[in-house]
């Protein structure tokens, strides 16, 4: 499955997935965040039963507000519209895909 871009516009269709959901809080200039993003983008063509988005803070400041994004990047787990799971700072692959059993 490919990444969502995620906004405002789609987020309560995302939050309130059946699936689980890995959120990736990026922005373009930040360099850990681009280390990321491609692990981001390999556990979204991997794992069908996950739903992966990506939100940019400088495009979407009241999402990253919502969920108490200080540093960047964040990666959050949800599931039945919660938070289950949170992380901060670059991550190889098995610590994210353990975020996602946690």
């Amino acid at each position: 499955m490919s990444v969502l871009t995620i906004n405002r516009q789609n987020f309560d269709e995302v939050k309130n997935s059946e699936k689980k959901v890995l959120l990736d809080f990026y922005a373009d200039w930040c360099g850990p965040c681009r280390m990321v993003s491609p692990i981001v983008d390999e556990i979204a063509q991997e794992r069908v039963d996950i739903l992966v988005g990506k939100i940019n803070v400088d495009e979407n400041p009241e999402l990253a507000a919502a969920f108490d994004v200080a540093s960047i990047p964040t990666l959050v787990v949800m599931q039945g519209g919660a938070v289950v799971n949170r992380a901060t700072g670059a991550r190889p692959k098995a610590q994210i895909l353990a975020l996602l059993e946690g």
